[in-house]
């Protein structure tokens, strides 16, 4: 699959474009220059042909943090296949331009300067000062507008060749219903095969130094500056046939710090969790833990995902163990099922340890209780610690089910469902804890009267 790589100083419309193609918003756009700073990767339609499509950063010399996001920018374009160079059409010819333009056509890849901006025809007279980068792919077009945008379009699919058909002999037999319904059900388990994994935590805890030590490469940009990370950057990894879909979310502050572009960065993570299977929630053990942890580790609860609580920068700790498992437990009550694991992506000590800690949680994040085994031990539980009477009537448990993974949700028919009282729930569910595994994963008990299908009293 051919890579197509936007590139660009910032705020020349990079993002809009990426969203254009991919006839979505995807990417963060923001007339605040240095919105996007992590590269970002969606697979694009064109035509009938596909394309993995990239967002880059802005290419400017200003500070450390821009620094780097102009090499990862530039790195990018070495490893694409096209490369779109854009620029501000409203504005005459920038020197740096022309020289970056110079030097990626060094690279010997197909190259077109994308003059954006040009909103109408008057403007069009500015694009005739670009002619000086030297090249005949100029395409003057407005995203914004989506003005001329179709040529660029074209141009981008001349480049990509059709894929070659299957190779077929004449005199072999083939059952191509067969053939098909081969396909489609080894697609459905390649589809079930991906574990989300989203990694989340306060501003400068090391989510984006995570990703990279779990990834072995440097693929998101890492800065001491808080704020690094606006976008939502993903990566898949394999391992062990499966799919880890790693998604490094931007770091959340408190309410009242959150200013500008990030309120948009929160709302994309939020939209990313309803998605996600696993959260990383990342701690940083140099310092003491703070409100904000708590209030981010809620999410997890919010959105009922399984969950490794991760302590970040052991290196730097300045507790034991053991004084800090018990701070955690303390302070995440309502994340005790959770494991927790000890790294530092500095150095990557331990965080190769996360993967089978994926697994684990996946496998139990998303199992089937047999139902025998299941009502059985709600029985004896129920046996040894009778259920507390609701105004004065007895309450019964007649039967349980589970009728959903991910997490596991079980069904609990009775006769009396809203006399089933949350702490009693939770004794349930420890039960359920002590005779299967299901670390890792929240359990949802849904009370339910006899023949009620469609409402399911969810008391979380």
């Amino acid at each position: 699959m051919k890579k197509v790589v936007i590139l660009g100083k910032p705020n020349v419309g990079k993002s809009s474009l990426f969203n254009r193609i991919l006839k979505q918003r995807d990417a963060i756009t923001s007339e605040v220059a240095g919105t996007t700073r992590d590269i970002k990767k969606k697979i694009a339609n064109l035509g009938e042909k596909e394309i993995e499509l990239i967002d880059t950063g802005g290419l400017e010399d200003r500070d450390e943090l821009f620094n780097k996001v102009k090499e990862k920018s530039l790195q990018t374009a070495k490893e694409a296949d096209i490369i779109l160079y854009m620029v501000d059409g409203k504005e005459l010819p920038d020197e740096e331009d022309r020289k970056l333009f110079f030097e990626l056509q060094k690279l010997d890849k197909d190259i077109a300067l994308v003059i954006n901006k040009i909103d109408n025809d008057k403007l069009e007279e500015n694009v005739w000062e670009y002619y000086s980068f030297g090249t005949k792919n100029i395409f003057p077009i407005s995203v914004s507008h989506n003005r001329k945008v179709k040529k660029l379009l074209e141009w981008i699919e001349s480049k990509i060749p059709n894929e070659e058909s299957l190779n077929i002999q004449e005199d072999e037999e083939l059952d191509i219903e067969s053939f098909l319904e081969e396909f489609e059900i080894n697609k459905k388990e390649e589809d079930s095969n991906e574990i989300r994994v989203a990694i989340i935590g306060r501003v400068n805890v090391g989510k984006s130094s995570l990703l990279n030590a779990l990834l072995k490469e440097e693929r998101s940009i890492v800065s001491d500056i808080a704020g690094t990370t606006i976008d939502v950057v993903d990566e898949t990894y394999l391992y062990r046939d499966k799919l880890i879909t790693f998604i490094d979310t931007a770091g959340i502050r408190r309410r009242g710090k959150i200013v500008g572009i990030e309120k948009y960065a929160l709302n994309r993570t939020q939209k990313m969790l309803e998605r996600a299977d696993i959260a990383l929630v990342v701690l940083d053990a140099s310092e003491g833990f703070a409100e904000q942890d708590e209030k981010i580790a809620g999410l997890v609860d919010k959105y009922k995902l399984g969950c490794i609580i991760v302590l970040n920068k052991w290196d730097k700790a300045k507790m034991s163990y053991e004084e800090a498992v018990k701070e955690v437990r303390d302070r995440f009550k309502f994340l005790s099922f959770a494991p927790i694991i000890t790294v530092s992506a500095k150095t990557r000590k331990r965080v190769d340890k996360i993967y089978d800690l994926i697994l684990r949680v996946y496998k139990n994040y998303s199992q089937w209780l047999p139902t025998s085994q299941l009502n059985k031990i709600i029985k004896e539980a129920t046996q040894r610690h009778a259920i507390p009477a609701y105004y004065s009537k007895v309450v019964n448990i007649l039967f349980a089910t589970q009728y959903e993974t991910k997490p596991p949700k079980i069904a609990l028919i009775m006769n009396r469902p809203e006399g089933l009282h949350f702490s009693y729930k939770r004794y349930l569910i420890n039960k359920l804890r002590e005779n299967f595994d299901l670390e890792g994963s929240p359990v949802i008990l849904s009370p339910r009267k006899r023949g009620e299908r469609e409402e399911i009293l969810d008391d979380d």
